[in-house]
């Protein structure tokens, strides 16, 4: 009898692993119709967006600090320069303390991006910074630190735990199917940079599960997870291999650069850098936006306006008494919407379009 229930559970094992994997390859498209879908859109250019009056997602996103004033003049300072895309992260905790609002929320910013010309690539999971994230007020920036206040969705060990699956997987289907067809959206983000802040491959039931929840919803923008760290193979092979357009991020030269687009090249599939330029490791725009264009992927740097976040200092070099850095790490515009650099926002114009 023993024998025959272990059999038993083996098996059902197989078959909800085949299910599973039936399921990714049901809805995945095709490389033609990820280069048809990717002709029709102008050069895809932005950056990674959180108002400046944000520490993180969750002061973002909740009601009592949602602030579309401040949205809406940053998105200004964006579709002036050119930008047609801001790549925005959602959080799980967020939705699970109100729903509704969660929302209202996203269809009030998604109406303040389309008012500005510009599309959103919304970001699910994220496996980056903060492990212990709470619903509620959220910390103040400690000060020179760059993302003091950023946080892991759902968090770690939050994110291991199989117990949390079905009331994530009813969080992003329900986000999911209420936006499945909004034209709005350039893209769905699935998880970012999985594995990172030590959780390496146990990040990989819950990148395969929100694969298949959103195969399983089947919206009509496509799907991806970007590839981030060249040695987690195990990560990256899923990623690539389930990803309608391949995304992935690079924060090193020029040279370096130009060779990871070379290998991604070989999986036939249009490319979007999601995360770059961060100017004290010489990923700038002067160095890599013209490259990006040349090679038609779409580039989305990191940061947009000076805030909360603190990403003007570098990951790993706080100042402690808060003085300007003598070079930014990220961002474009002081909050005021004066350029860091002018000749960088008069590059990004150019290659935009918008300035001779």
């Amino acid at each position: 009898m023993k024998r025959i229930l272990i059999t038993g559970l083996f098996l059902c094992t197989i078959l909800v692993a085949n299910a599973q994997e039936n399921v990714l390859e049901k809805n995945k498209w095709s490389k033609e119709k990820a280069s048809e879908w990717y002709a029709k859109h102008k050069w895809i250019t932005g950056a990674n967006f959180v108002p400046s009056t944000a520490i993180n997602q969750l002061e973002m996103w909740q009601s009592s600090t949602f602030d579309p004033e401040t949205i809406d003049r940053e998105l200004g300072y964006a579709e002036g320069i050119g930008f047609n895309t801001m790549r925005v992260y959602l959080h799980s905790l967020a939705y699970k303390a109100n729903p509704k609002d969660f929302k209202k929320n996203m269809e009030t910013y998604l109406q303040i991006a389309n008012k500005h010309g510009i599309k959103t690539m919304f970001v699910f999971f994220d496996d980056v910074w903060g492990k212990d994230p709470k619903i509620g007020k959220q910390p103040e920036p400690i000060t020179g630190t760059h993302n003091s206040g950023w946080m892991q969705d759902p968090g770690d060990p939050a994110s291991k735990n199989k117990e949390n699956f079905p009331a994530l997987e009813v969080y992003v289907k329900d986000i999911l199917n209420t936006f499945a067809n909004d034209n709005r959206i350039l893209l769905w983000d699935l998880y970012n940079e999985p594995g990172n802040t030590d959780k390496f491959t146990s990040s990989m039931p819950l990148l395969k599960a929100i694969f298949t929840w959103a195969r399983e919803v089947n919206p009509s923008q496509p799907l991806s997870a970007g590839l981030w760290r060249w040695d987690f193979q195990e990560l990256n092979e899923f990623q690539a291999a389930n990803s309608d357009i391949l995304t992935y991020h690079h924060y090193d030269d020029e040279k370096k650069h130009q060779h990871v687009i070379n290998l991604l090249k070989t999986h036939g599939r249009p490319m979007i850098c999601t995360e770059y330029m961060a100017r004290t490791n010489n990923s700038r725009f002067s160095n890599i936006l013209p490259v990006l264009k040349k090679e038609n992927i779409g580039a989305i740097n990191w940061g947009l306006v000076n805030g909360k976040s603190n990403t003007i200092y570098a990951w790993n070099t706080p100042i402690e008494d808060g003085s300007e850095p003598i070079e930014w790490f990220h961002d474009i515009f002081r909050k005021d919407g004066t350029p860091y650099r002018q000749d960088e926002v008069d590059l990004i114009k150019k290659l935009n379009g918008v300035m001779k």
